[in-house]
């Protein structure tokens, strides 16, 4: 079934070689990297840290970590760095750079939302933008985990960056519709440059591949713009999270997806985006290249012996692909980071380890 970039597909599908078959597009300057979210780790039934310690044994160069507020300050008064704490040394063990993504409302990795409950007594109001004026209480809260975070850890010289916020503007997918005022995550990255004025700070967005996704998105954040906008008023560097197969929903043996892969739509913006940088002497990053299936569940499935529609093994390598067609002279891509390590773990511990292989084989000819 096709109509624009709808598919109507078997969600489970053979797993086959066409990853090994494909050329792996060179990356010049980029780097290679990805992100760990040690919650999803943990909801796959993985050990977090021999987790970790077994992905920074591959020979990339940057990986992105979150600090998630609500683990962080569960109660007042309380501010427990453990979990990031060893992360990082991990990391800088294995002599990796990172990205540090300080949140404070907004972390990459399901649900996305991780502020503490004495910070939040209430639920955001849906279709609400949430400004300054009416929750000072929580923004100074969340400038202050900013700044102690930054006090703590700008020190570490494998830091290069810090990520302030998610799709900062954004709403939360389906599950939420409320959204952050523009001016809510100015004030925090006010507080973060003045915490920390030496180090690069980056916002990220999510680039629509498919036209329903970029109607939706531009109706929903048509008063303010979407996160990628902000990002380039706000940041010094941008982040692109690139997704051109997801699932909407499942109908009888089947599911509806969208299919952007091969979709211009994205590629107005993705041009301006590329202007701005070469004209502002910006930088630009992939911050999430799908890597792990988007299905209609919250965590991917992982059928044994095969695999899912949404982002076969061939799939992540395309998507690395395709990214690197879009650059060039003048501008280069800073940094491209794989999206679903965790992921990659589990399948390996169902006799599946198409995934690392893919990914192996991309560190390797790249």
């Amino acid at each position: 079934m096709r109509l624009l970039e709808f598919r109507l597909k078997q969600a489970v599908q053979p797993l086959t070689e066409a990853w090994q078959q494909i050329p792996v597009a060179k990356r010049g300057p980029t780097r290679l990297g990805i992100s760990f979210r040690p919650l999803q780790a943990a909801a796959f039934g993985l050990d977090v840290r021999p987790a970790l310690l077994e992905l920074l044994a591959y020979p990339f160069q940057i990986i992105r970590l979150g600090a998630y507020w609500n683990r962080m300050e569960p109660k007042p008064g309380i501010f427990q760095t453990d979990e990031l704490d060893w992360q990082i040394e991990a990391a800088e063990s294995a002599g990796k750079q990172i990205i540090l993504c300080l949140g404070a409302l907004k972390t990459f990795g399901y649900p996305e939302f991780f502020v503490p409950e004495h910070h939040l007594d209430q639920p955001f109001p849906e279709h609400s933008l949430v400004e300054p004026s009416k929750y000072p209480d929580l923004l100074q809260g969340a400038i202050e985990f900013i700044v102690r975070l930054v006090e703590r850890y700008k020190g570490h010289e494998s830091i290069l960056a810090w990520q302030l916020e998610h799709e900062a503007v954004d709403p939360l997918g389906v599950e939420h519709s409320w959204r952050l005022k523009a001016g809510f995550v100015e004030r925090e990255a006010q507080a973060l440059r003045k915490a920390d004025p030496s180090r690069l700070v980056i916002m990220n967005g999510f680039l629509p591949t498919s036209l329903p996704v970029r109607l939706s998105q531009w109706w929903q954040t048509r008063d303010q713009g979407d996160s990628l906008a902000v990002a380039q008023r706000l940041a010094d560097m941008v982040g692109i999270d690139y997704y051109p197969r997801h699932a909407l929903i499942p109908l009888g043996s089947r599911t509806l997806y969208l299919d952007g892969s091969q979709s211009r739509v994205h590629q107005a913006r993705r041009n301006q985006l590329l202007a701005w940088a070469a004209a502002n002497h910006k930088g630009l990053l992939v911050t999430e290249g799908q890597a792990e299936p988007w299905e209609a569940v919250t965590l991917p499935a992982n059928p044994q012996n095969q695999a899912m529609y949404s982002c076969l093994p061939e799939h992540m390598l395309g998507n690395y692909n395709n990214c690197m067609g879009w650059f060039g002279n003048p501008i280069a891509l800073y940094a491209y980071l794989f999206w679903g390590a965790e992921y990659w773990l589990l399948r390996n511990q169902g006799k599946d380890s198409s995934y690392l292989q893919c990914f192996e084989r991309i560190l390797e000819k790249s």
